[in-house]
């Protein structure tokens, strides 16, 4: 199961905002939605609007990027076929932003965040309270209740997170990106001895595998919940990707030729980020990916801008 979620930050989200501000658009997103793919006359006839009317609010819609267009050939000349982007649109008016230094901004995700997934079992979420959903079923990931996540876990698969592009506000470029988050393998039980070959992707472009050499669980973690039985993954390995000019790291070692050029950060006002397990993986071992409130390090998936 995967579903697309857009996660809007206002200030950089406006023209996604204008879309939105008007009923016929949200109608022409609510129809789209429901009856999938339809051209222009189409709308129309079922929203009983003028044609010339849902032309304009299409193209608003596809400048604003929440629909995407195809012109096709027809009976007689060329029809314009709509499809919509987005199953959900979350507006977040906080994203933790700060600055750690002049030249770098941090944006702190939540791991419930994400904007789309397609996981396998087993697989599951928990908060610090206690399970989200049914363990072992997809659909959980789609519980509202995800947000609240501090833990996440699947087999294959991915999760995917839409970062605000925040050096587009400051009219600054990208000198380096950095991810850290806490990460293991996945496996019934634990196993110190269980290797997962991990891969990150960012707008798309691969940037690099690292390789959990197990599921840690000899001892708790510090921040995992006493609920949480011994028997489950406990903590992780806090890991640093790093994109430049010069390529893409992990702790400081080579993973690949992928450089800053290649997510094209300059033209997208966001940053998607794509953690999980091939289904041809050498090592396909699963994936815990630990956030707040769980493992050895108090923090969900962090992003850091460096700017020139």
């Amino acid at each position: 199961m995967s579903r697309n979620f857009l996660v809007v930050d206002p200030e950089a989200g406006m023209p996604i905002l204008k879309g939105l501000a008007s009923p016929a658009r949200v109608a022409v997103l609510m129809l789209l939605h429901e009856k999938g793919a339809l051209n222009v006359n189409e709308i129309a006839d079922i929203l009983d609007l003028p044609q010339s009317s849902v032309s304009t609010n299409v193209q608003m819609l596809e400048e604003a990027g929440l629909i995407q267009t195809e012109t096709l050939k027809a009976r007689k000349g060329n029809q314009k076929v709509c499809r919509s982007v987005y199953d959900e649109i979350l507006v977040v008016f906080k994203n933790e932003i700060k600055e750690t230094e002049p030249d770098a901004i941090e944006v702190s995700m939540p791991l419930g965040l994400y904007t789309s997934f397609e996981v396998t079992a087993p697989c599951g979420l928990c908060s610090a309270d206690g399970i989200i959903g049914l363990l072992d079923v997809p659909n959980t990931f789609l519980d509202p209740d995800r947000m609240k996540a501090g833990l996440i876990w699947f087999t294959r698969g991915y999760v995917e997170y839409q970062f605000p592009n925040n050096a587009r506000l400051t009219n600054t470029s990208i000198r380096e990106i950095e991810f850290v988050m806490e990460l293991s393998s996945e496996v019934p039980g634990t196993s110190a001895d269980w290797p997962s070959d991990i891969t990150l992707s960012v707008n798309g472009a691969e940037i690099g595998t690292w390789t959990s050499p197990g599921d840690f669980g000899d001892k708790r973690g510090v921040f995992t919940p006493d609920w949480w039985k011994l028997k489950g993954s406990q903590y992780g390995k806090l890991k640093n990707f790093r994109i430049n000019d010069d390529g893409a790291f992990v702790d400081g070692l080579r993973i690949s030729n992928t450089t800053l050029n290649d997510l094209r950060l300059s033209q997208h006002h966001s940053i998607r980020l794509r953690i999980g397990v091939h289904d041809d993986a050498k090592h396909p071992g699963g994936i815990n990916i630990f956030g707040r409130g769980f493992g050895n390090y108090d923090q969900d998936i962090l992003m850091r801008l460096k700017t020139r």
